[in-house]
């Protein structure tokens, strides 16, 4: 089986990466950001492009438009470009510098939005700015990854089974929540399956994906400021919702230790080790996805300046990550050895 254990994770395609050389479980992390959009996000956009192409909705005089983000507009900012297909994407101002760049590198428009909806996020304002454009043009098409069906289609086709054939004993499968692809595309595969599979789902705490209160949320990638209308909770066996300190905590630890990922990432794998570390079972084998690398963060979550101004200088305290010391980084608090 080619997992690569860590430090040593470089391959071409499917990539895994062993992790219990620094969180002390038996963890496997499916790296999704080495394809050339970066992120997980491009089998969505693919599949979702090409329906639209062979149902006639998409045509060389369209104008494609989606809200995003971002990994998902640097994915159809890339598609669309391949294509010769206009697109426009409608992002916030949480979307990462590099990641507006990019997208306009490969000649995207990019509309930021800057109003809070009335859940105290961006998603509500953005959807209102896409439908605005297309009742003004009928050129617009809006794919809309909150509901189309193509979105949770890839991840059945593609993400799962590749997951099934490196891990064909899997006990329990962690994956992130935002418009709910991953999750249900994953989790209706291994329904049918030969063997049971525990499906946990991560979301970020100030979501409302699964209900809840809504908060502040800084880091893009995963959380809702609606309920996704892909979710069907019916294939969702737990949900951990992580804490957005947690997760940069978790990326740090992670960088350290030479991988650098993004947000998303990060929140995964903080709920996988926490929910690991509560049931202590050795012989699991468990697998958490990852969404995509850490290079589009490196203003945000990576950056000094930006972390002390939202979450107090002492964030990293704990996690050693302030240190050149490897040695007392890796004997941070809670950390658990392997067997």
């Amino acid at each position: 089986m080619p997992v690569i254990s860590a430090p040593h994770a470089f391959n071409e395609g499917s990539l895994f990466v062993d992790l219990a050389s620094i969180f002390g479980y038996r963890l496997y992390l499916k790296c999704e950001g080495f394809n050339f959009a970066g992120s997980i996000k491009l089998k969505a956009a693919n599949e979702m492009v090409e329906s639209a192409e062979r149902d006639g909705s998409l045509t060389p005089d369209s104008i494609l438009v989606e809200s995003s983000s971002g990994n998902l507009g640097v994915a159809l900012s890339m598609i669309a470009a391949s294509k010769g297909h206009r697109f426009l994407c409608v992002t916030d101002s949480r979307c990462n510098l590099s990641t507006k760049l990019l997208m306009e590198a490969l000649g995207s428009q990019v509309h930021v939005v800057t109003d809070l909806d009335a859940n105290g996020g961006f998603l509500g304002t953005r959807l209102e700015y896409v439908r605005s454009l297309c009742a003004s043009d009928d050129r617009y098409v809006w794919l809309s990854q909150y509901t189309n069906a193509g979105n949770w289609r890839a991840h059945f086709r593609t993400t799962a089974p590749e997951i099934a054939g490196q891990f064909p004993r899997l006990d329990v499968l962690f994956l992130g929540t935002g418009t709910a692809g991953t999750l249900m595309g994953c989790a209706r595969y291994f329904r049918e399956w030969h063997r049971p599979v525990r499906i946990v789902a991560v979301d970020s705490v100030g979501s409302v994906a699964f209900g809840g209160k809504p908060g502040r949320r800084m880091i893009p990638g995963l959380g809702m400021s609606m309920r996704p209308p892909l979710l069907d909770e019916s294939y969702v066996d737990e949900v951990v919702r992580v804490e957005e300190a947690d997760t940069i905590r978790t990326c740090h630890r992670l960088a350290r230790r030479g991988f650098l990922f993004g947000g998303s990432t990060g929140t995964v794998v903080s709920a996988a080790t926490d929910w690991l570390a509560r049931h202590d079972r050795s012989d699991l084998t468990a697998v958490a996805v990852a969404p995509d690398l850490g290079e589009r963060y490196l203003d945000t979550i990576y950056q000094s300046n930006w972390l002390q101004d939202l979450y107090g200088e002492h964030l990293l305290d704990s996690t050693g990550a302030g240190s050149w010391d490897g040695e007392s980084a890796s004997r941070a608090p809670g950390r658990r050895e392997g067997p």
